[in-house]
């Protein structure tokens, strides 16, 4: 029964691959874009998540693209070590399982309107250390590279583990590095300050320095001035009067000479 449902799988397989030839033929290609994340490491018994993302520039529907996953394993001893086989298969809105070994366990967790062709598998098993492949075809949109996960499988113990007082360590290291770095800005704004106040006092100083010289020229030259007068006590006014020493009495007064004063009043 396993062995029928796996031919018509298959047969359907050619029909879509040969429903996109058709469709290349009559339209020009279009490249379809797949993402994937190139390695995922999972711990052996838990549940896997393989994400595959696409993008197209047709139109996407639940039913439009066709979706496929391939697993192709690294032990020489495993069914899938010559060549990928498929593992799941999504077409028509429908999803198919492929090989017996994953049938149980593999799980569509995607969206394929948000583009999202995501499957899951749990548990995982060390059986499962290979290559998983997400091919995505949107037609016209068939050309394009399918994308690649290399699938790690590990014990819980082999994970790299995280030391608290790396942690710690790694915050404190940056704390103090914070701090340094303000502690220097602060000094470095200091010392600008500094720079900028003596500046300004040195060309004050310039300022006061050449406006002093003048003063000192003008009180050296009232000093000189007042070394070259004399040291004698100042003179006073000085009066001139001329008088009467006739004698003859004139009749008319108007002949009376009038005294005459000059006054000469200087000033050192």
């Amino acid at each position: 029964m396993e062995l029928k449902r796996l031919n018509f799988n298959t047969r359907r397989i050619l029909f879509v691959e040969f429903l996109s030839f058709l469709l290349s033929v009559s339209k020009p290609l279009l490249a379809i874009e797949i993402y994937a994340d190139p390695e995922v490491v999972v711990v052996n018994g838990t549940a896997g998540v393989l994400k595959c993302t696409f993008r197209s520039s047709e139109a996407v529907t639940a039913s439009s693209p066709v979706l496929s996953w391939s697993f192709q394993s690294r032990q020489p001893d495993s069914l899938f070590y010559k060549s990928p086989k498929v593992i799941f298969y999504f077409f028509n809105g429908n999803q198919y399982l492929g090989e017996p070994e994953f049938k149980e366990r593999v799980q569509f967790v995607g969206d394929i309107n948000k583009r999202d062709a995501s499957i899951q598998i749990f548990p995982i098993q060390f059986s499962d250390n290979g290559t998983f492949s997400c091919d995505v075809k949107n037609p016209p949109d068939i050309t394009g590279s399918a994308a690649r996960i290399e699938l790690r499988v590990v014990l819980k113990e082999s994970l790299p583990s995280t030391n608290p007082t790396i942690i710690i360590g790694a915050v404190l290291g940056g704390l103090v590095l914070l701090v340094l770095i303000a502690a220097g800005a602060c000094m470095a704004m200091k010392y600008r300050q500094s720079r900028y106040d003596y500046e300004g006092c040195t060309s004050l100083d310039s300022v006061n320095s050449q406006v002093a010289q003048p003063r000192k020229k003008l009180e050296s030259s009232l000093e000189s001035s007042r070394a070259t007068s004399p040291s004698g006590p100042l003179q006073g006014p000085v009066i001139y009067a001329q008088l009467d020493h006739s004698g003859v009495k004139s009749s008319n007064p108007l002949q009376k000479m009038e005294p005459v004063v000059y006054a000469d009043i200087r000033k050192n």
